[in-house]
């Protein structure tokens, strides 16, 4: 365990808080790759139905860059933020307390991040079960094994790789693993929606529905839009990273969304032109090809799923072993047993969860309103302000007044398209729904 001591820090020394984990110890280039792992997970797999679809060309593909621009800015003032006041802020609740000097500042962002990175690894779980339930279809159409099934199923894999896994830094090379794994079904998506749409004749990509209808889905598909490049947790990955960690941040931060975007880009893109509006929310269901190259890609997605639920567990798990103060060996019984009731508790819960209602583009929409953008758009930028207020000129002031309150908005529009959606949904499918 890290006990609280003082290090030299990117401006003098800074305090260190209390982890069960292990900080300061990864390359900027690890955690390079820990967060073009979540911008290519297998979600963008279906961001050409949940983005380019409600958008159409214009909006989706300048919606798509604004929001890589928007994203880059957020979180680069998040990240220089890290060492504010003297101190490491390991914990996005922990920098949240400190600036706003209170324990309501704490707990509400804490509440406020829970819930993003809850329904994010409900979503993968969701993603890994349709993947699973997509590679069974292949071979056995026989609708004996259903969406739920496959959904129990993956959530176990999900436990079994979270026990083994002690913390955010142990990835090592299962990063390299996860990076193959995208590669494997973007490339997949890519090639097969490639040779369908040389084939294919002219597609529709007129955005379909009525203007109220066109209303909602449009801003559903701006909070995916934000849902796409934020991971809700920078300051907890900035505490992995070597010193000087706000500069080996802002790095990782730039291989992001640079090259990191591109992949995403292309599938997303490339999806879109192949089979327009009628484009399906998980990619892979749309292509067309061999047996065993959608199996591959299909079990690409499931196994990938798998290590980016791990990263964006990784708070609760952190403050799970924290507080129960779990350490030394990973594989001592004790720490094993506790991972093993009280991660798999977690998993547990949220495999319930997802087999209950397994609406992707829904927890996609609605994790994107309710929980992304306050975290990473309205606090981010009124925390930047409060912290730096001395140094900041009038028309900097203002602009950051300006974000807080447009993002506040969006937020609150994007929270009404997203319960509108469920509501639509709930009406066509039951609980458990094998969709």
């Amino acid at each position: 365990m890290n006990r609280k001591v003082n290090v030299r820090g990117d401006d003098g020394d800074v305090e260190i808080p209390d982890t069960a984990h292990q900080i300061s110890s990864d390359s900027w280039f690890q955690v390079a790759f820990v967060l073009t792992t979540g911008i290519n997970s297998a979600y963008v797999l279906g961001y050409s139905g949940t983005v380019m679809v409600p958008l159409g060309w214009v909006g989706g593909v300048v919606g798509l860059l604004l929001a890589t621009a928007i994203s880059l800015y957020a979180n680069t003032l998040v990240a220089k933020l890290h060492e504010f006041g003297g101190k490491r802020h390991i914990r996005y609740r922990d920098l949240a307390g400190f600036i706003y000097a209170g324990r309501k500042a704490y707990y509400l962002t804490w509440g406020l991040q829970y819930v993003n990175l809850f329904m994010i690894n409900c979503g993968f779980i969701i993603l890994a079960g349709s993947a699973l339930k997509a590679v069974y279809v292949l071979f056995r159409d026989d609708h004996t094994i259903k969406l739920p099934h496959c959904i129990a199923i993956a959530g176990l894999i999900c436990a079994v790789f979270a026990i083994g896994i002690p913390h955010l830094s142990a990835l090592g090379v299962w990063l390299a693993v996860s990076t193959i794994l995208s590669l494997i079904y973007i490339v997949v998506a890519i090639v097969l929606s490639v040779r369908d749409g040389v084939k294919a004749p002219a597609r529709e990509y007129e955005i379909k529905g009525s203007s109220l209808s066109k209303l909602f889905t449009i801003t559903g598909a701006a909070a995916n839009l934000v849902f796409a490049f934020n991971t809700g947790m920078l300051p907890e990955i900035q505490a992995t990273v070597r010193q000087p960690v706000v500069k080996n941040m802002m790095k990782a931060l730039y291989f992001q969304f640079t090259a990191g975007v591109l992949p995403m880009y292309a599938v997303t893109f490339i999806g879109y032109w192949a089979y327009g509006s009628s484009t399906s929310t998980y990619l892979l269901n749309s292509v067309n090809g061999p047996l065993w190259v959608k199996a591959l890609a299909n079990i690409s997605a499931i196994l990938q799923s798998v290590i980016s639920l791990h990263i964006f567990a990784s708070p609760t798990y952190e403050y799970m072993d924290t507080k129960f103060g779990i350490k030394g060996h990973p594989l001592a019984l004790k720490n094993l047993m506790f991972r093993i009731m009280a991660r798999g508790g977690y998993i547990a819960v949220s495999t319930l969860i997802s087999a209950l209602l397994p609406f992707l583009g829904d927890f996609m929409s609605l994790t994107g309103a309710v929980s992304t953008f306050p975290l990473t758009f309205i606090l981010a930028n009124h925390m930047y302000y409060k912290a730096k207020n001395n140094k900041l000129s009038p028309l900097q002031k203002l602009w950051h007044w300006l974000n807080v309150v447009f993002f506040s908005l969006m937020s609150v529009a994007a929270a009404v398209a997203a319960v509108r959606l469920i509501a639509l949904d709930s009406k066509n499918f039951h609980v458990f729904a094998d969709l």
